[in-house]
């Protein structure tokens, strides 16, 4: 996972929709939503409530 991904992991753990995220790493929602989708992917789950869980757990 890149370094831009853990941060948008992070961001998704604490909730934040693809918009918020944007706005916090002054990128667009579109590449937000991308990343999001990248991250989703590596970690095999299904969903953001699945990436958080994840997080939390295993100290992502």
């Amino acid at each position: 996972m890149t370094a831009r991904e853990r941060e948008v992991l992070k961001l998704v753990a604490e909730g934040r929709n693809n918009k918020e995220i944007a706005a916090a790493l002054f990128i667009s929602p579109k590449t937000a939503s991308v990343h999001v989708s990248n991250i989703l992917a590596k970690l095999n789950v299904s969903g953001r409530t699945q990436a958080a869980a994840l997080v939390l757990r295993e100290g992502l």
